[in-house]
């Protein structure tokens, strides 16, 4: 015999045990909960000098909206390099997979922390060259166990030889 209605009092004693609790409901803006250093923010921390323009995070986009305009610079003794005229980021449309930071070879691209950019108008969500530059270097550890590795938290800001896997 099948007593009916049973799935219906599991639920009611899930919501009595819950109704008599305190509530824990954090009040953002006043407080905020610390988060995880994986955590995949909505910004982008980028190191300029560990760039070389390759466009492997931009090939690694599903959505193709990283866009990096180049020109050849050439040294005497090197050879050739690039250099970055333009490196932006449409985060309008960026679902945050952060397979651009797993494809870039030279740990130049990293996921940041920031989940407060929240904006009107879509073409203010674009991040630029220059608000790459000066953004704040605090990246995440989502797919750069080298960070965790030396107990990096995501409180400090690295340069760009702790971010690395190697140094220049």
């Amino acid at each position: 015999m099948r007593i009916f209605g049973l799935g219906a009092i599991k639920g009611l004693v899930v919501t009595l045990k819950y109704l008599f609790r305190p509530p824990f409901t954090t009040q953002y803006p006043e407080n905020k909960l610390d988060i995880s250093p994986r955590f995949r923010g909505n910004n982008f921390v980028w190191y300029e000098e560990r760039c070389t323009g390759c466009s492997s995070c931009a090939k690694a986009c599903p959505l193709g909206i990283i866009r990096i305009v180049t020109h050849p610079e050439s040294h005497q003794q090197v050879g050739n390099d690039y250099k970055i005229d333009v490196f932006e980021i449409d985060t309008g449309r960026c679902m945050f997979c952060a397979l651009c930071v797993e494809a870039c070879p030279y740990d130049a691209l990293h996921m940041g922390g920031d989940f407060e950019k929240a904006d009107y108008v879509r073409e203010d969500l674009v991040i630029t060259t220059d608000q790459l530059r000066e953004g704040t270097k605090k990246p995440q550890t989502q797919f750069r166990p080298q960070l965790e590795d030396i107990g990096y938290q995501g409180e400090e800001e690295l340069d760009e030889h702790e971010a690395g896997r190697w140094s220049l």
